[in-house]
């Protein structure tokens, strides 16, 4: 059966995606205000100075451009992670972002890859697979939204741009999937049938008495019949007229 505590809305489902990206713009604030430039905090592949970026390059951006289009998405699909896994949540954000970030840093080309999109496709990849997976139907309705206005994203998971860190968001695809198969426990269970009981026994189930042993459709059970059968008689008595006055 479905519990009512499977999909609670809390404060922290809103609140947690808005004080992540509040940070982020602060952040480019910061720079911004007192002249700073965070680029080299990014994940710089294969050096030991460059494994900081595993904590630090989800808050840097290089441009608002670049901030502006990772903030709706991770916004969105962080609050979809809050609301429908609210107990995996924060193991799924801060496992997937080490190991994204860890990805990146071992895949990546020599350069610093900077910003949340790894993040925003570890997200895009654990929603769509853990729904289809799960087999809720909420979940999987869940994915269907998530496919159908991210789905063109995948297109930027291949060296199309020098620009954009690919590797990041292939590691954060790829990280996402892997979660979605082994993040099991704490996940909405889809409704069970009385026929899926264990105790369920065929034999007693009232619709399929309705059908024999190949498949026909019984149009009358034996019981039924019976009943049909029943002859009801009726007797009538004729009215006693005697007890009337002349």
């Amino acid at each position: 059966m479905e519990r009512s505590n499977d999909f609670r809305f809390s404060t922290g489902v809103i609140g947690y995606p808005l004080l992540f990206v509040l940070a982020i713009w602060i952040t480019f604030w910061f720079e911004i205000r007192f002249g700073f430039d965070f680029n080299h905090f990014g994940i710089y592949p294969r050096t030991l100075t460059g494994f900081r970026g595993v904590f630090f390059s989800p808050f840097i951006h290089g441009d608002l451009s670049h901030l502006w289009h990772n903030t709706l998405p991770l916004l969105i699909l962080s609050m979809a992670l809050f609301f429908f896994y609210p107990k995996n949540s924060w193991k799924v954000l801060l496992l997937g972002t080490l190991l994204t970030g860890g990805m990146t840093w071992l895949l990546g080309r020599p350069a610093n890859h900077i910003g949340a999109s790894g993040i925003i496709y570890m997200l895009f990849g654990f929603l769509f697979f853990k729904g289809i997976i799960a087999k809720h139907f909420r979940l999987i309705a869940l994915s269907f939204v998530v496919v159908f206005i991210y789905g063109s994203m995948i297109w930027y998971t291949l060296p199309v741009d020098p620009k954009i860190s690919w590797e990041g968001h292939l590691s954060g695809l790829i990280v996402g999937v892997v979660l979605a198969f082994f993040i099991k426990k704490g996940i909405a269970k889809p409704k069970a049938y009385y026929w899926e009981s264990s105790d369920y026994n065929p034999d007693d189930d009232e619709f399929l008495k309705h059908f024999d042993e190949n498949g026909n459709f019984i149009e009358k059970l034996p019981e039924e019949e019976i009943e049909d059968n029943i002859e009801i008689v009726y007797e009538y008595k004729a009215k006693d007229d005697s007890s009337k006055e002349d």
